[in-house]
C-alpha cells in the first residue's frame, strides 16, 4: 500500500537510526528531505541510494502537492528533517495533515528526538511537562511568551539556537527569578555533548565563563513553578536558613519540609540555590 513515513533521523551520532527506519528509507520509492544536502550524507553512509525531494518550511504547501501525488501513484514515500522527528519544530505538520486529508495511509518510524533525549538526563520532575520549542527571536515577544508560562507546573523545555542563548537565558532569569532550575543541554549526542543543571541566577556565568559553551543547539529545561504560595516560600527559606548553617542539606531540607509543609522536593530545589547564592 503507497505510504506516507514520518522517520525519525538522528540528532547527532549517526548510528542513533533505528533498524526499522534503515529498512523503511532502503525500500521507499522517494525520501522527502528539509535538506536534500544532508539527507545525501545519511543515506551514503548506510549505502542507500534513493530519489531526493525538497520539503521544508518554504515550499512545504508545493511539497505537500508532489508527495499526495506520488503516493495516488501508488509509490510510499519517507519524509525526514535534517534532524530528529519531523513535525517537532520541523517542518512536516503540513504534509502530514494533507496527506491525511488525502485518505493516504501515514505511519511514524519514531527514534532520535532532542526533547526526549534531554528529559532523560535532566534528572528533574518531568512527569508532567510542556514542549515549547523555539520562543519568538525579538526580547519583547520572548518575555511575553516567557510570562504566560511562569505560574505552570510542568517542567517548561525549549530549543534555542547558540547566538541567542545568553539573552534568552536573561530574560528566562527576569520572568522566573533567581531560584529556579535549569538544565541546559547542548550538542547531544555529539563529540562535545555537555548537559549541566544549575539555577537561573548561575546560568548565563556558566555559559560565559568558556565560549565553547555558546556553540551548538541547545535543549532547556526549566523546573515548573512550585505549588506553594509566593509567601510559603519566604517561610521556608527562612527555616532553611537556620537549619543550613547547623545541619547537612539533607537534614536540613528534611526538616524545613517537615516545619513548613513544603514538598520537600521544592525545599530542596530552594536549598541548591540558596547554596549557589552563597
Amino acid at each position: 500500500m503507497p505510504t506516507l513515513y514520518v522517520v525519525a533521523t538522528p540528532i547527532g551520532n549517526l548510528r542513533d537510526l533505528t533498524l526499522r527506519a534503515l529498512d523503511v528509507l532502503r525500500d521507499a520509492d522517494v525520501v522527502a528531505a528539509e535538506d536534500t544536502r544532508v539527507t545525501q550524507h545519511l543515506l551514503d553512509h548506510y549505502g542507500i541510494a534513493k530519489p531526493l525531494i525538497a520539503a521544508h518550511e518554504h515550499n512545504e504547501h508545493a511539497a505537500a502537492e508532489r508527495i499526495s501525488g506520488l503516493l495516488r501513484e501508488g509509490r510510499s514515500v519517507a519524509l525526514v528533517s535534517d534532524a530528529g522527528t519531523p513535525g517537532i519544530s520541523d517542518p512536516g505538520a503540513h504534509i502530514v495533515a494533507a496527506v491525511r486529508a488525502a485518505g493516504m495511509r501515514i505511519v511514524p518510524v519514531p527514534g532520535a528526538n532532542a526533547a526526549a533525549a534531554a528529559l532523560s538526563v535532566c534528572g528533574c520532575d518531568a512527569r508532567r511537562f510542556l514542549f515549547y520549542g523555539f520562543l519568538p527571536a525579538q526580547a519583547g515577544a520572548r518575555r511575553h511568551a516567557l510570562e504566560t508560562l511562569k505560574a505552570l507546573p510542568f517542567a517548561l523545555v525549549f530549543h534555542e539556537a547558540p547566538h541567542r542563548i545568553v539573552s534568552m537565558l536573561s530574560d528566562m532569569r527576569a520572568v522566573f527569578g533567581d531560584a529556579r532550575r535549569i538544565v541546559i543541554a547542548r550538542e547531544l549526542t555529539k563529540l562535545f555533548e555537555t548537559v549541566h543543571q544549575t539555577t537561573l541566577a548561575a546560568a548565563a556565568a556558566w555559559i560565559d565563563a568558556d565560549a565553547n559553551r555558546r556553540r551548538g543547539e541547545f535543549v532547556l529545561i526549566v523546573e515548573g513553578a512550585a505549588d506553594t504560595e509566593d509567601g510559603a516560600d519566604d517561610e521556608v527559606e527562612r527555616a532553611l536558613a537556620l537549619l543550613l548553617d547547623e545541619l547537612p542539606m539533607s537534614r536540613a531540607v528534611k526538616l524545613a519540609a517537615a516545619l513548613t509543609g513544603a514538598r520537600r522536593n521544592h525545599v530542596y530545589q530552594l536549598a541548591l540555590a540558596m547554596q549557589d547564592a552563597r
